[in-house]
């Protein structure tokens, strides 16, 4: 019997102040972030045009554990100047990887690591 490959279908970020953190993504990424009243978790749903062969992955050696999840951006110099704006910090200037996209890498205003990719 043949198995499926159990695709990676949604991520979470934990925060401490859910408004705070609401008003930075919703402005960083235009995501209509909603919630219902009283009840500890906001929703944010599917970006817009998300890579039709879907999510891909990798696994790096790491001082410690953690999962990272990217968001791709039009114009990342321009993002990153909207994160620090926004009151994110920017841990990571542009890098282009060989043979691959550039990346750079933000913290939202709580220090939760956020990469970014440009194709």
């Amino acid at each position: 019997m043949s198995d499926w490959p159990r695709p990676v279908v949604a991520f979470q970020i934990q925060a401490q102040d859910l408004e705070k953190q609401r008003a930075f993504y919703s402005e960083m990424f235009d995501w209509d972030i909603t919630g219902v009243e009283g009840f500890p978790v906001l929703n944010i749903p599917p970006g817009k045009g998300p890579p039709e062969e879907g999510l891909s992955g990798t696994i790096v050696q790491a001082d410690k554990p953690a999962l990272t999840f990217f968001v791709q951006v039009a114009d990342l110099a321009a993002s990153l100047k909207k994160a620090e704006e926004l009151g994110g910090k920017v841990i990571l200037e542009r890098l282009d990887i060989p043979n691959g996209p550039t990346i750079a890498q933000i913290e939202d205003p709580e220090g939760n690591p956020l990469p970014l990719v440009q194709m």
